[in-house]
C-alpha cells in the first residue's frame, strides 16, 4: 500500500514536498516517517528526476512541478523547504489552494508579509508553522521553569549565539537573490531564543551586520535588545565562525548555561549548567528529537481544527528581525538599505 493509499485512513494528514531541499531530506523526511497521523504522498522538485528518485524512496508520487502538487485531492498539508526568497509567494499559493503550511525559517523576509500570510492562514482556518524546530525541544522549558523559580535571581541579562562554519561557493546562503545572509539563516535563533526566555516586547538598542562585499549578503552579526524593564539580550551570529550554539543567562544570584541550544542531536543529553556562590550544579536531562516533535506539532495542530497557533509570535519575530535588520545598515545610508531590501526580494529556483 503506498503512502496515498495510507494518507485515506482517518486521521492522517497527507503531505506534499516543495522542493528537495537538504533538511528536507536529510532530517525532516525521516521524521515524517517515524511518525504516526501522517504521510508523504507527494513531492514537487524543479529536477523532476530527483523529485520521482525521493517520492518512490517513502511511497509516494511525483508531480510535474509545484503548481500541480497543490492541485491534487491527496495533499493536505505542503513542506516549504524552498530558499527563503520564495517562501511567501509558495505559501500563499498553497494556502490559497486550501492546504495547510510548515515552512523553514524564515516564512518570509518582510514583517508585513509575514503578518499577511498569517492572517490568510488565519481567514481560511489553515495552520501555518514556522520550521524552527529547536523551539519544541523541552530543554527550554526547562530552564523558564528554572528561572521563574529564581534559579539564578532576578535575570539581568541574556547572551546568545549561533554560528556556523563557511559554506562551499555557491551555497544558496552567498546569495542575495535567494534571500541568503547570517541574519535570516542563523541569525534568527538567538533572536527566537531571547523571545523565548525574555518575552515580548523586546525593542532594538543597536545592531551590526558585517556584508561581504563581492557576495552582497550579511555574513556576521551583533544585536543588543531592551526590554521595558532593562533586562537586555547581547546576541551574535554569523557564518565564517566556529561552530558555536549556545545561550547563557546571568541572574543576581547565579548564571546559568545550555550548549546544544539550538540544533541538538536527537540522542544528545542536555546538560542545563547553573553556577551560584556556593558552586556549580550541572542538571543532565533525557535526549530528545526535535525534528520529530515539530513533525507532530504539525499534526496536533492539524487534529485540533484550531487553525494556526503560532501566528502570534511569528508576527512578533519577524517585527523584530525587521527591526535588527534596519539597524544593522543604519549606518550604511538609506539608499544602500533600500537596495539590499530590494535584493532579498528577487525570487530565485530551487537549489
Amino acid at each position: 500500500m503506498n503512502a496515498a493509499e495510507r494518507g485515506t485512513a482517518a486521521g492522517t494528514v497527507r503531505l506534499g514536498l516543495l522542493g528537495c531541499a537538504d533538511i528536507a531530506l536529510r532530517r525532516v523526511l525521516p521524521a515524517v516517517a517515524r511518525t504516526g497521523g501522517i504521510a508523504l504522498t507527494a513531492v514537487a522538485a524543479r529536477d523532476t528526476a530527483r523529485a520521482a528518485q525521493v517520492a518512490q524512496q517513502y511511497g509516494a508520487e511525483a508531480a510535474a512541478g509545484y503548481a500541480e502538487l497543490l492541485e491534487r485531492d491527496d495533499v493536505d498539508a505542503v513542506y516549504v523547504p524552498l530558499p527563503s526568497a520564495l517562501h511567501a509567494e509558495w505559501t500563499e499559493r498553497a494556502l490559497l489552494a486550501g492546504k495547510h503550511v510548515l515552512a523553514e525559517k524564515p516564512l518570509t523576509l518582510d514583517a508585513a508579509e509575514t503578518a499577511r500570510l498569517v492572517d490568510l492562514a488565519r481567514s481560511r482556518g489553515l495552520v501555518l508553522m514556522e520550521n524552527f524546530m529547536f523551539v519544541h525541544h523541552p530543554q527550554h522549558r526547562h530552564v523558564r521553569r528554572l528561572l521563574d523559580e529564581g534559579a539564578i535571581g532576578d535575570v539581568r541579562t541574556v547572551h546568545a549565539a549561533f554560528a556556523i562554519p563557511p559554506r562551499p561557493d555557491g551555497d544558496i546562503r552567498y546569495r542575495a537573490d535567494l534571500g541568503g545572509g547570517a541574519l535570516f539563516d542563523v541569525g534568527v535563533y538567538p533572536l527566537r531564543a531571547a523571545q523565548l526566555l525574555l518575552g515580548p516586547g523586546l525593542e532594538v538598542v543597536g545592531a551590526d551586520l558585517r556584508t561581504d562585499p563581492e557576495r552582497g549578503v550579511d555574513v556576521a552579526g551583533s544585536v543588543l535588545l531592551r526590554r521595558h524593564d532593562g533586562v537586555t539580550a547581547h546576541l551574535t551570529f554569523g557564518m565564517e565562525h566556529h561552530y558555536t550554539s549556545r545561550y547563557e543567562v546571568l541572574g543576581s544570584g547565579g548564571r546559568l548555561r545550555l550548549d546544544h541550544a539550538f540544533t541538538p542531536p536527537a540522542d544528545h543529553r542536555p546538560v542545563v549548567v547553573i553556577e551560584r556562590r556556593g558552586g556549580v550544579e550541572e542538571l543532565e536531562l533525557e535526549p530528545f528529537d526535535q525534528v520529530t516533535a515539530a513533525v507532530r506539532a504539525l499534526v496536533t495542530t492539524i487534529g485540533s481544527g484550531a487553525g494556526t497557533t503560532t501566528g502570534e509570535a511569528t508576527v512578533r519575530h519577524a517585527e523584530l528581525v525587521a527591526d535588527v535588520h534596519r539597524a544593522g545598515h543604519a549606518r550604511r545610508g538609506r539608499a544602500g538599505t533600500a537596495r539590499r531590501l530590494a535584493e532579498y526580494a528577487v525570487g530565485g529556483e530551487e537549489i
